[in-house]
């Protein structure tokens, strides 16, 4: 016997579900953003604003993109899609570190960033949302209503990065000239284990 045979049960059910899920893939953007917050001096709420919504998008277009795909080239998306994510957030979080060495004796508050280049931030979202692509591979097998769940990833990571901008924003002053270096570790720390995800994974499926 069906336990969720009443529609409103069952749409409630979807709803916690796709909750769930959002929040699980908002998480790498989350911490990307507190990361890109603790660089900049004081970052206005606009600019907190702005990084979450280029989060938002971006990771709203990923799991869309993934459904489309996901007829048709599922296999070398999930093959190859942890490896770009690494390498790209490898490389971003390589610079800062560098960056952040190199500036290390002459960084003042003046010279401090108040914002992100956006080419920047949509590198960094792009790298932290392509386990939605994935999950929006896993989406075009099942019965669900892909832009409902698309729109609702979107929003959700537009509001954690927003949090993890302004969050980063008060840590920022704490850890000084180290921000830089700090923010690029974790761009680092993100990718990698990224990668061991998905590798243990391939492990347990061998």
């Amino acid at each position: 016997m069906c336990i969720w045979n009443h529609p409103a049960e069952a749409m409630l059910m979807n709803l916690y579900a796709t909750l769930i899920l959002a929040f699980a893939l908002s998480m790498d953007a989350f911490a990307a953003a507190v990361g890109k917050g603790a660089v900049l001096h004081r970052p206005r709420f606009r600019e907190a604003i702005r990084t979450g919504i280029i989060f938002g998008l971006v990771e709203a277009c990923t799991p869309l993109i993934g459904w489309f795909l996901g007829l048709y080239a599922s296999q070398y998306i999930m093959e190859w899609d942890h490896w770009i994510a690494f390498s790209l957030l490898f490389m971003l979080g390589c610079r800062m570190v560098i960056e952040s060495l190199k500036n290390d004796a002459q960084t003042t508050i003046e010279s401090t960033p108040r914002r992100h280049s956006s080419m920047t931030l949509i590198i960094t979202a792009i790298a932290t949302s392509l386990d939605a692509m994935v999950i929006g591979v896993g989406l075009a097998f099942l019965q669900v209503d892909i832009l409902h769940t698309a729109m609702t990833i979107g929003i959700i990571t537009m509001i954690m990065a927003t949090l993890g901008m302004l969050i980063g924003r008060y840590i920022g002053p704490l850890l000084g000239k180290r921000a830089e270096l700090i923010g690029g570790l974790i761009l680092i720390i993100i990718g990698f284990n990224i990668l061991f995800e998905h590798l243990k994974l391939f492990m347990y499926a061998a």
